[in-house]
């Protein structure tokens, strides 16, 4: 007799918290709402208009890769 779904659903959740886990929720945008990808393109195009005038971007951006390819 096959166990019932909920059986082992619960199983696989009391073994996940026997391993140290524990259940979170967390909420995302729905991207298949409309408007969705507009507001992508126009929260990208203030990022890149902020690090376009952030004149010492570069300059870290650089120094850290330089760094990260001293220690490698």
């Amino acid at each position: 007799m096959p166990v019932p779904l909920r059986k082992r659903v619960q199983k696989h959740r009391e073994a996940l918290r026997a391993a140290g886990l524990r259940p979170v929720q967390i909420w995302v945008p729905d991207t298949r709402q409309p408007g969705f990808a507009e507001e992508c393109r126009r929260q990208s195009r203030l990022v890149a208009a902020a690090d376009a005038a952030d004149s010492e971007l570069d300059r870290f951006l650089d120094a850290a890769l330089t760094d990260m390819d001293d220690e490698g």
